[in-house]
């Protein structure tokens, strides 16, 4: 597709790649939150040059939030010349830990083989990146467009989004009557449109014990030996059951189209010894045992069938166990998401992509969940998807790329999507 807009952001190239890198070596590692202010500051600065008007917004009293680790979130906006509909890219701005691995630095977005690498890249910064080179170029080329432009940069998406788009959304930023039309720049692959994603169910389990000495344990109640009760009923039924369940959502890999369940930790007994300590531990029957566990369901799946489920197993281990005891603390929650494939937003990125590309578009959707569920259930804005450069495999791995001719493609995706929305279709 050779068109003025697409040689503009092809003429950025440079640009691209020095903005992507420039905010790759700001480490806003989440936990804890580092680095929130400088980067929405950078953002702040960048757009307002570029005649946004820009609001800097801290979530107060959010999951997180402290003097310490403040939770910023910047919101820019360009107006058109005349009245129409407003395009929101959202982008969140925190990273994952860093982890074991890399042959790269981790924070130095150094270029190889046409991609650059990097915590953040893929996820999610290459696609903030592309987004504000389309909005550039496209107000560049089109300075009489209609409506209004947006772009986001917020906090916390890696934890919930509580911090970030939620708190936005709360506060009437993501509400229809304002904004209409929502892209977030995840990396689900260039030639993809994500319509949505699984929901997700988090919960502490703990089993309880008595503590004894550890050489008369008859004298005690090992709560882990209760946490390998419960581990096996999840083994012999839970997993098995899971396995049957498919859903008609187009979720990838395909191994996510079944319900799912993730054991994130375990730890009974006496608390892990300081780094250093040569010590032996003492000899001690723990007197409790805890799981977190992450379960993914699917739409065709109610929430409350999810917690009766796992509930139910428990307290048949409570009947059926001499001296089970248990508390199940739930930590967090989220509904399905999914865009009706007819949407505005959907048929506009879905002829972007065929005109850019050359190809029609895979429709997806995502094992994990984003900030299209704050969007969705507290915004009330249907007309949102996730769309942008970059391979989802390569999420919140080592030696995690963008690659560059992707980041140009997927701008200028988006820019044709600016076109069909805020320009009269005769121009």
């Amino acid at each position: 597709m050779n068109t003025p807009l697409s040689a503009a952001i092809h003429a950025k190239r440079d640009d691209l790649i020095a903005l992507t890198q420039d905010m790759i070596r700001m480490p806003t590692l989440n936990p804890p939150g580092q680095d929130y202010l400088l980067i929405c500051e950078y953002l702040e600065k960048r757009l307002s040059g570029h005649g946004f008007q820009t609001q800097m917004i801290r979530a107060y009293g959010t999951p997180g939030d402290s003097d310490k680790y403040p939770r910023w979130n910047i919101i820019a906006r360009r107006e058109g010349k005349h009245t129409g509909d407003c395009v929101h890219f959202n982008s969140h701005t925190d990273v994952v830990e860093v982890g074991a691995g890399w042959t790269f630095d981790p924070f130095g977005g150094e270029i190889s083989d046409g991609k650059i690498y990097g915590r953040g890249t893929c996820d999610m910064k290459g696609g903030l990146a592309a987004s504000i080179i389309a909005a550039e170029a496209f107000i560049e080329t089109h300075p009489d467009f209609a409506g209004a432009i947006e772009i986001s940069g917020t906090a916390d998406e890696e934890t919930g989004g509580y911090g970030g788009v939620a708190y936005l959304a709360e506060h009437g930023h993501f509400s229809p009557d304002k904004v209409q039309h929502v892209i977030i720049p995840e990396p689900l692959n260039k030639d993809r449109i994500c319509l949505g994603h699984r929901g997700g169910w988090w919960a502490e389990i703990e089993t309880k014990g008595e503590i004894a000495h550890g050489a008369m344990p008859f004298l005690g109640d090992c709560a882990v030996r209760h946490m390998g009760a419960v581990l096996q009923e999840f083994e012999d039924k839970l997993f098995p059951a899971m396995a049957e369940r498919y859903t008609d959502m187009p979720v990838v890999p395909e191994g996510a189209r079944q319900s799912t369940m993730n054991i994130n930790s375990i730890h009974g007994g006496e608390n892990e010894p300081e780094p250093g300590f040569t010590g032996l531990q003492a000899h001690c029957v723990p007197d409790s045992c805890r799981i977190v566990i992450d379960r993914r369901f699917l739409v065709e799946e109610p929430l409350d069938q999810v917690r009766d489920e796992v509930t139910g197993l428990l307290e048949g281990l409570r009947k059926s166990r001499p001296n089970f005891d248990y508390e199940l603390t739930e930590r967090n929650s989220v509904l399905p998401s999914m865009t009706d494939k007819e949407s505005p937003v959907v048929r506009t990125v879905a002829k972007a992509i065929e005109d850019v590309m050359g190809k029609s578009p895979e429709y997806v959707a995502s094992p994990g969940s984003y900030d299209q569920k704050h969007i969705d259930r507290i915004g009330k804005l249907k007309n949102c998807i996730a769309y942008g450069p970059g391979i989802l495999d390569l999420a919140h791995k080592p030696d995690e790329y963008i690659g560059i001719d992707d980041m140009i493609d997927s701008a200028c995706v988006m820019g044709a999507a600016l076109e069909t929305l805020l320009l009269p279709q005769s121009d």
